[in-house]
């Protein structure tokens, strides 16, 4: 005759070592390999969305009536809530400080002229956009100058401020394999009342998720890099950077990015895929600076979220 209680301790131990693994993913990613496909960017990629086991790991927990199982779920509870527990979205910024907005405006928007009169309405210091066609720039052109006279744009990616731009110069971060005319990224200097900082806008390549490719991120990694180098030799020690990373902040293919800049105060603010958003892709990210606050905008006609941040200059 079969053991039930045994059989129930065996499955509870089977439920334990389940907890044991979440918890250590969840802690220590980089445990997972970055081989062909990635596995490790793209567990980085939705690293919060781990904690959605839980509930799965305490029905199994119940089933089982297994004690172990349930002292087992503490581990990945405790890792997910010190983690996570306290990124909580974070309201407009207080008057008078220093704002900024970032926004893939998204190169099929229908409507870029209610896109800029929403970015024209959030009254941010400044505002970098991405995915600017020809045909719609001159549209958000004219919707900003009002209230934002000073703008650079080079390539596809635009910086509207309200205060002077000085030093605007391209920067080159086309990865190897990419045709000429691909220009994603610019530096120009803003003059604050808080001071002056170099601003970067960059928008790194686009990564690709396939059942057989795994996550296809090789030329948005090529891409951080170069940034990382820019970012590196800029001469003012007060920098903002404002992009479309097509990354996590826990991506370790943006390592070389991140690891240069000051990570903002923990928040969700997912920015992709605007319907239902997954993750934040877009980033606001500082050096001799703190990001005190990051939370996303109402939808616009992209399929990105805009994303403000609070920045104590």
């Amino acid at each position: 005759m079969k053991n039930p209680q045994g059989r129930g301790r065996r499955r509870g131990r089977v439920v334990a070592g389940l907890c044991v693994l979440v918890a250590a993913l969840l802690v220590f990613p980089g445990l997972v390999p970055n081989t062909p496909g990635r596995p490790g960017s793209l567990l980085e990629t939705f690293l919060p969305w781990l904690g959605l086991a839980l509930p799965a790991l305490l029905v199994l927990a119940f089933l089982c009536r297994s004690r172990t199982a349930a002292a087992a779920l503490l581990l990945p509870a405790v890792a997910w809530l010190s983690l996570y527990g306290g990124r909580l979205s974070t309201g407009p910024a207080a008057d008078g400080a220093f704002t900024v907005v970032q926004h893939n405006v998204s190169d099929e928007n229908r409507d870029p002229a209610s896109t800029a009169r929403a970015l024209a309405g959030t009254d941010a210091d400044l505002i970098a956009l991405e995915e600017l066609t020809a045909p719609a720039l001159p549209v958000f052109g004219a919707a900003l100058a009002a209230d934002y006279p000073h703008h650079a744009t080079r390539g596809t990616v635009g910086l509207w401020s309200k205060h002077p731009l000085t030093g605007v110069r391209l920067v080159d971060i086309r990865p190897e394999g990419v045709g000429e005319g691909w220009d994603r990224g610019l530096r120009a200097a803003v003059r604050a009342p808080q001071g002056e900082a170099a601003v970067y806008v960059a928008h790194l390549p686009s990564v690709r998720i396939g059942p057989t490719t795994g996550l296809a991120s090789g030329r948005r990694d090529a891409s951080a890099k170069l940034l990382a180098g820019a970012l590196a030799a800029e001469p003012l020690d007060r920098v903002i950077l404002l992009g479309d990373l097509n990354g996590t902040l826990d991506d370790r293919g943006l390592a070389p990015v991140t690891s240069l800049m000051s990570r903002p105060e923990p928040s969700f603010a997912f920015s992709w895929p605007a319907g239902l958003p997954l993750a934040r892709i877009d980033q606001i990210l500082t050096r001799s600076a703190q990001v005190t606050a990051v939370w996303t905008l109402p939808a616009t006609g992209s399929d990105h979220l805009p994303v403000a941040a609070r920045i104590a200059l």
